[in-house]
């Protein structure tokens, strides 16, 4: 894999929005469900506590990990709490299943450890059994179900599974 991850910032917000997209295209079929995906997960990027790992290949982002934390009275698809951030993941789709996506996790997993971040969680769509499956061998449990969607966390602190490549 020739892919180098770098951090993220307001530079790349295009790029989020962009893989939004990819990762709750799902989501954007429902126009009444609030305000959806892009103006949760890329508006105002950079404030407090917003963090991103890009992954770029032969000089072009490909995918893209981030977290960011959410209030009660607005928040995520995965919201859980106050102190626990969001993240969402997408790769390109003509560069999935060559690890890039595992690595974009390891990756902002490492940095949400570092930042002092107790847990994560994800929100992510009962149907996508793959991506579930990800998530459980990473260590994620499923704490809340909602109609299309799964709320899962991974506690941080104290150990616990390592966040393998793959994916």
């Amino acid at each position: 894999m020739d892919v180098v991850l770098r951090a993220g910032g307001v530079q790349d917000v295009r790029f989020l929005r962009d893989m939004l997209h990819h990762a709750y295209y799902w989501k954007e079929r429902s126009p009444g469900a609030g305000p959806g995906p892009v103006q949760l997960y890329a508006k105002a990027w950079g404030r407090p506590g917003d963090t991103a790992v890009i992954a770029i290949e032969d000089g072009f982002p490909v995918g893209a990990a981030w977290y960011r934390l959410f209030t009660r009275e607005r928040p995520g698809y995965g919201f859980v709490d106050e102190a626990t951030p969001e993240l969402a993941i997408a790769v390109v789709p003509s560069r999935r299943g060559r690890g890039i996506g595992g690595a974009l996790l390891a990756a902002l997993l490492e940095r949400a450890r570092a930042d002092g971040h107790p847990a994560v969680s994800l929100c992510v769509d009962r149907r996508n059994a793959g991506a579930i499956d990800v998530y459980e061998r990473r260590g994620f449990e499923p704490v809340a179900e909602h109609d299309d969607w799964l709320t899962m966390r991974l506690t941080l602190t104290g150990g616990g599974p390592p966040a393998e490549g793959g994916g």
